[in-house]
């Protein structure tokens, strides 16, 4: 029997918290092995040497922990963590393909338009070239800015 596996990328934003829930609970349903994946882009790729909520240029032991912190909430769900080093485009599609993923689940900022354009869209991306259905989620707009809220402090 072939194992089941549901793709969970993230890159540790709230758009990703937000789509976690559903992705677990699809794991549940399914009975398939949650696979949490980041993909850290190479050195080269940050712009000013700044990124995950300001911290400096991240190490792989620094993002690796952050990856192993991002668990879903039932104790029940099967799952795993792997890390990357790449286009997260590229490798969401790539190993969802070498995993056999029946589904992709992430969520995404939403952006349209001009920021959209200049920034790309990892999740358009990835809809345009998975090898099995992906599932895009976009957190609701008073969950974003409590949880902002909730990461200042205030």
């Amino acid at each position: 029997m072939a194992r089941r596996v549901i793709l969970f990328p993230t890159d540790f934003s709230t758009a990703s918290d937000a789509a976690l829930p559903h992705a677990a609970t699809l794991a549940k349903e399914k009975s398939a092995t949650l696979l949490i994946l980041h993909v850290e882009e190479p050195p080269l790729a940050y712009g000013s040497g700044e990124l995950y909520y300001g911290l400096p240029e991240p190490s792989s032991e620094r993002i690796l922990k952050m990856l192993e912190q991002v668990t879903p909430s039932d104790p029940t769900v099967a799952f795993k963590h792997r890390l990357t080093i790449g286009d997260p485009a590229g490798e969401i599609v790539r190993i969802a393909g070498e995993e056999g993923a029946e589904m992709i689940v992430l969520g995404t900022h939403g952006r349209s338009g001009m920021s959209r354009m200049l920034m790309g869209s990892v999740a358009e991306a990835v809809v345009r070239r998975a090898p099995c259905p992906v599932l895009v989620l976009r957190a609701a707009p008073e969950t974003l800015v409590r949880r902002k809220a909730e990461a200042l402090h205030l």
